[in-house]
């Protein structure tokens, strides 16, 4: 068990950009221990003045779209050229046997993980919904409280974890692949309505022309669906992080977008009802934690769940009588 700190010195730890004391509290508003949920509260609730002051930014992509090359590309961009501070929470795919974290991503953006101007914190993905750990938007505030002013955070790519991440972000870039078959298949309808922006990466050498061609075919595409309700049309690029090319094109996007959504005021509605949405999600949990939780429960799930299985009981009674015992 990692060392405790009372709340106070976690907090003026992160105010005054303490990275190690940061890794700490994010590492407390991790565990699953009772002990640690109170204190990490605690925590949470006294940096909340001086959270939100950041541009969060969510990214998705298919599989081998090289997330990790682009973010690692795209945040020197923004470190070198915007002067920002970024703080990249990547989520680890986690063995669901043995609750196994492979933490690669680290290793993968070599140049970005040394630079002073930027935090990187892979974080296990646990059982939670499509590798997005219940713990990532209390490491946003962590994180916009140390002073972070851009906050990436990656999704593993695998379906529902999209729209988590999208619930908790302000911008949502969607990068794919061109030269890959049919551009418009293997991609959700509802992924594609989410973005707004979608980056075609790999646009260099022989590819590069492929990606303008998917550029057109995506944009097309984009035109056919309903305006979104903060009134912007989501762009599409091409982009290479070897070059690097494109990634001031994708800041771009970016800032139009927020100078958009705060003056039509989208963008403070937004965060109020993501707000929101993180307490019913909240409650949510807290309410599956305290059912497993319950010692009656633990003891009658194992045989009842054995009855629904041979169909000697149905999942909907099954669950019904469960319930009465909380």
């Amino acid at each position: 068990m990692a060392k405790r700190f009372s709340a106070d010195k976690y907090v003026a730890g992160i105010l005054a950009g303490d990275r190690v004391m940061l890794s700490r509290a994010i590492t407390l508003v991790e565990s699953r221990l009772a002990s640690d949920l109170e204190l990490a509260q605690e925590v949470i609730n006294q940096v909340l003045p001086h959270a939100g002051n950041s541009v969060r930014i969510g990214i998705t992509g298919v599989p081998g779209v090289g997330k990790s090359t682009f973010i690692e590309a795209f945040g020197n961009y923004l470190i070198q050229e915007q002067g920002k501070r970024l703080a990249v929470l990547a989520v680890d795919p986690t063995s669901q046997r043995t609750g196994g974290s492979i933490l690669g991503d680290k290793t993968r953006m070599e140049s970005l993980s040394t630079n002073p101007q930027a935090f990187i914190r892979p974080s296990p993905a646990g059982k939670s919904l499509g590798g997005v750990t219940r713990s990532t938007r209390e490491s946003i505030l962590l994180c916009e409280a140390a002073g972070f002013d851009a906050v990436i955070v990656e999704t593993v790519g695998v379906g529902q974890s999209e729209t988590a991440v999208h619930a908790m972000v302000d911008f949502f870039l969607l990068l794919m692949l061109a030269g890959a078959g049919d551009e418009l298949q293997g991609i959700k309808r509802g992924i594609m309505e989410m973005a707004d922006a979608i980056a075609i990466t790999k646009a260099d050498g022989e590819n590069a022309m492929k990606a303008k061609a998917a550029r057109a075919e995506y944009q097309n595409a984009l035109h056919l669906y309903p305006m979104a309700a903060s009134g912007w049309l989501p762009k599409v690029s091409v982009c290479s992080a070897l070059e690097p090319s494109g990634l001031d094109t994708i800041w771009q996007s970016v800032s139009d977008y927020l100078k958009l959504s705060q003056q039509n005021g989208f963008f403070e509605k937004k965060r109020r009802d993501q707000n929101l949405q993180w307490m019913y999600e909240a409650i949510r949990q807290g309410l599956e934690e305290n059912f497993y939780s319950h010692q009656q429960v633990q003891e009658q799930l194992p045989g009842i769940a054995r009855q629904v299985q041979e169909g000697q009981k149905s999942a909907f009674a099954a669950a019904a009588e469960l319930l009465k015992l909380v």
